[in-house]
């Protein structure tokens, strides 16, 4: 089936533009970018009005947990994938940590079987670097590999040892594989819960100083040199770390950087009275963290931005800030919450989609992200002004653990295509 979207603002983040515009989808592609619609209509079998709203590549959301194996009550592939849809998001790509943790290729397997299945969206896993994510003994990484892993990481958890860190690099590199790593400095972040500061001071709760993200970066940044890895750092969000970041780009290395649109959008004056949907990690940081943060997605120093999308039950959620459970949904509001730095002057729309869909896709090695020519036709459909209040309580997610509880947001999702076909709103068959 062929279908026209025309009468659309096309985001092209490839090109750097933002023009009117018309997509012709055909066999899962794009059969042509075009400037207006053709005036023969009839040519076409579906034939959509964007009425002026804005058309760009799907989201590739990179560092999405979803609960299976082990924890299918917080989140399973069939709602995450929902989630995505309605968020706008057509590709996610998931994280190990999951129970058993993804470090065998049987594992990984039933993980690509169960998406394929359940998810109408696209499922591009990750596998653990490590066994058990334990910090021990490096996994099969070419096994796993060949059983489609697209990057291999601990995720929120620190190879401690560093010469297990740099054998798993070098076995890496030789593979071409991606390693991902999440960079803090175990020993001062352990047991903390916020960002050092006055606010933590007042709250009496213990806290990490943002030189723990500066010190694991560096630490990573200098096995990355030593061994020639591809390497892409999860969550950079604190000024202090920015530097070795910069440097290490500049010579050369094979280094890229992501960041949550929570450390990009909110800061740990939100935690207030120890409101624990605000509780993530790494923490949410100091206002001049933030900025620099944002600083650095404009710029291009920071490289992805992501949800970190991280399910918990309600039973995890409520109780005393220590004790519970890091993490927060973010599939159907990455977008909505991004555009936050639109409305605000500090991203331009074809900057953010760099960001959340471009980079993301080149760096894994994706065609998708781009508007051109014979690209997948992996498309959301938004209403940049269309003003709304979160209710948690309508979200796809099983788990409704989301600090936006309650925001005023602005940008409604009003379709997602997946290949060509239509996922959100949702169709009868699906």
């Amino acid at each position: 089936m062929t279908t026209l979207i025309h009468n659309a603002v096309l985001i092209d983040p490839e090109a750097g533009t933002e023009s009117p515009g018309a997509l012709v989808l055909r066999d899962g592609v794009l059969a042509d970018v075009l400037p207006a619609a053709p005036e023969a209509l009839d040519r076409f079998a579906e034939v959509i009005d964007a009425q002026g709203r804005h058309l760009a590549p799907g989201l590739v959301d990179w560092g999405v947990k979803v609960s299976e194996p082990g924890e299918r009550h917080k989140e399973s592939f069939r709602t995450a994938g929902l989630a995505a849809a309605a968020g706008g998001v057509t590709t996610i790509v998931t994280r190990p940590d999951t129970h058993p943790a993804i470090d065998t290729p049987e594992i990984l397997e039933f993980v690509a079987r169960r998406a394929s299945q359940d998810s109408p969206v696209r499922v591009l896993p990750m596998a653990a670097l490590t066994k058990g994510r334990e910090g021990r003994e490096m996994t099969e990484i070419g096994f796993l590999q060949d059983a489609g892993a697209v990057a291999f990481t601990d995720a929120d958890r620190v190879t401690e040892d560093t010469r297990v860190l740099a054998r798993a690099l070098t076995y890496a590199r030789s593979l071409q594989a991606l390693v991902v790593t999440h960079v803090q400095d175990p020993g001062l972040s352990r047991g903390a819960v916020m960002t050092s500061g006055k606010f933590a001071s007042l709250r009496g709760l213990p806290a990490v100083s943002p030189m723990a993200e500066r010190l694991g970066l560096q630490r990573d940044l200098s096995l990355v040199e030593m061994t020639c890895a591809r390497f892409h750092a999860d969550q950079v969000t604190t000024a202090a770390a920015l530097p070795a970041l910069a440097q290490a780009k500049d010579r050369g290395l094979d280094v890229t950087a992501g960041v949550s649109v929570h450390h990009l959008t909110l800061n740990d004056f939100d935690v207030g009275d120890y409101r624990t949907f605000f509780k993530l990690v790494p923490p949410l940081r100091q206002e001049e963290d933030r900025e620099a943060a944002v600083e650095a997605l404009a710029s291009g120093l920071i490289d992805v931005l992501c949800s970190q999308h991280t399910p918990q039950d309600e039973e995890s959620k409520r109780l005393p800030f220590e004790a519970a459970a890091a993490g927060a949904v973010g599939l159907e509001t990455l977008l909505p919450a991004s555009l936050r730095l639109v409305h605000g002057g500090r991203l331009s729309l074809p900057q953010l989609f760099r960001a959340l869909s471009l980079n993301p896709s080149r760096r894994l090695g994706l065609p998708t992200g781009r508007l051109a020519k014979g690209a997948p036709a992996d498309l959301v459909l938004f209403d940049l002004h269309a003003p709304f209040v979160l209710d948690r309580w309508t979200m796809q997610s099983k788990s409704k653990n989301t600090p936006f509880d309650g925001a005023r947001l602005q940008g409604r999702v009003r379709g997602t295509w997946v290949a060509g076909r239509r996922v959100w709103p949702l169709p009868k068959d699906l």
